[in-house]
């Protein structure tokens, strides 16, 4: 008997059914790769991430223990200005009163314990000047910006100008 479209000897849902389970092998193939992948992942992931990570939000929550176990180094600008009243004063008044003194002077903190344990040197202005005020495209325009050649003819910074109060001798308030 001949069905109608099909080789004699086989129904329709016969070869129906074993494309079906051909079809299936494969999507069993793919889905065993998806998974082994998946697990791959994770497995990588747990092993990378700390256990620590997300505990307060995304970062590592060790991270609080360690930093806190470093040593202090910076003193901070209120620790600076009680000692040093009179550059305080100036500084304020200046266009550099929103600087803090260990961004110029670097970290002081073993001097504010004990000044004599420590003396901080003078900061080279020829080298620190230029580090914020060389002109850039990338800075802002209303940033004080200049071209340390042609401005100072190679003369250092505090020739001319008071670091904690850097407008030009003369001009100052």
């Amino acid at each position: 008997m001949k069905t109608q479209g099909f080789p004699s000897g086989s129904t329709g849902p016969e070869i129906a059914s074993i494309a079906a389970v051909k079809d299936a092998d494969h999507l069993f193939r793919i889905a065993a790769l998806f998974a082994v992948g998946v697990l791959t992942f994770l497995g990588i992931r747990a092993l990378l991430i700390p256990h620590s990570f997300g505990e307060y939000g995304h970062y590592r929550g060790d991270a609080i223990a360690e930093i806190a176990a470093l040593p202090i180094v910076h003193a901070g600008h209120e620790i600076c200005e009680a000692c040093h009243p009179d550059i305080s004063e100036v500084k304020i008044k200046g266009k550099h009163a929103g600087v803090a003194c260990e961004a110029c002077h670097g970290p002081l903190a073993k001097h504010a314990e004990d000044p004599g344990a420590l003396v901080p040197p003078k900061p080279d202005a020829a080298v620190l000047c230029p580090q914020c005020h060389e002109a850039s495209a990338a800075k802002p325009k209303w940033f004080p910006q200049v071209d340390t050649k042609e401005h100072s003819g190679g003369v250092v910074c505090d020739i001319c100008h008071q670091p904690h109060d850097p407008l030009p001798k003369g001009e100052q308030k």
